[in-house]
């Protein structure tokens, strides 16, 4: 970054921005071609990818789904690097054009959904779970994340991994606020199981989404240069959340890459997990 930018007094784009989703990347919403979203034959249907704001949703319905809650969902596969989230369906439903978004379908009248956090929130209002006791403290990691989950993918995550060339300043810039966060998480977690106490929440499953895959080194392939085994509580926390059997299938859903037997690109029944990933899928093919 050796060269000098001044900015001109209005912006325009003359060019691509550059990095890995330059061709996705606008300066304007709406839609850029006519297409319905389908809809399945569940409740709840779910229209995403499992970034890790896709994943918050989908652990949070299998979770709901083992509790015993009438949670069933249709999820299906939004291929952002396509442009499915410009179709007019889409933004219909969500119209900041970004995964997940989710249709309600379960009461005479059909709601719309969009922000993974008013997801989860909305959810688990609904059937009265999740939420823990302490509803302040819930609200308040909830919306934590939210709010500085953009510094970690948006800033650190695209400087690191995805942007055109190597920067340093603004690499050290997220780094250091990323690595912050995470000294607030692994304190929080020091003498608490869970992040409102005792209680799991899903304030718990939107951090984990994020900064416990990170603290597991699946973000950006980054977990030795930020050097996550030095937050012990946040993987004590990560790990424990990992093992539970619905935080598992939650992260199969809408899952694109990785390995394919944890590849599930959509779901419509529970018997998918056991019949549809895509290594299954592939033998049956072949």
């Amino acid at each position: 970054m050796s060269d000098t930018y001044t900015p001109p007094k209005v912006w325009t784009q003359e060019a691509e921005s550059g990095g890995r989703f330059a061709s996705i990347n606008r300066p304007i919403s709406g839609a850029t071609h006519n297409k319905d979203l389908p809809v399945g034959k569940h409740p709840f249907q779910l229209y995403s990818l499992a970034t890790p704001n896709g994943v918050k949703v989908t652990v949070l319905l299998e979770e709901l789904l083992a509790a015993g809650h009438a949670a069933e969902y249709d999820a299906w596969l939004i291929r952002i690097m396509e442009g499915d989230q410009f179709s007019s369906g889409f933004v219909d439903v969500n119209p900041n054009s970004k995964i997940p978004a989710l249709m309600d379908r379960s009461g005479d009248t059909p709601i719309r959904v969009f922000e993974s956090g008013a997801i989860l929130l909305h959810l688990a209002e609904k059937f009265d779970a999740f939420l823990g006791k302490n509803r302040p403290e819930m609200l308040s990691w909830l919306f934590w994340q939210m709010g500085s989950a953009p510094y970690l993918g948006g800033g650190f995550g695209h400087f690191y991994a995805y942007a055109p060339e190597k920067w340093e300043y603004p690499i050290n810039r997220f780094t250091m606020e990323v690595k912050r966060q995470l000294d607030v998480l692994d304190r929080r977690l020091a003498d608490n199981q869970f992040l409102t106490g005792d209680d799991y929440t899903i304030a718990d499953m939107a951090n984990w989404a994020w900064y416990g895959q990170l603290a597991l080194g699946r973000l950006y392939e980054a977990g030795e240069f930020l050097d996550v085994e030095s937050y012990e509580n946040v993987r004590r926390w990560a790990n424990e959340l990992d093992a539970r059997p619905a935080v598992s299938r939650g992260r199969m859903v809408n899952r694109t890459f990785g390995e394919e037997k944890f590849q599930l690109h959509e779901r419509h029944d529970a018997s998918d997990f056991d019949t549809k990933t895509q290594d299954k899928i592939g033998k049956t093919e072949g």
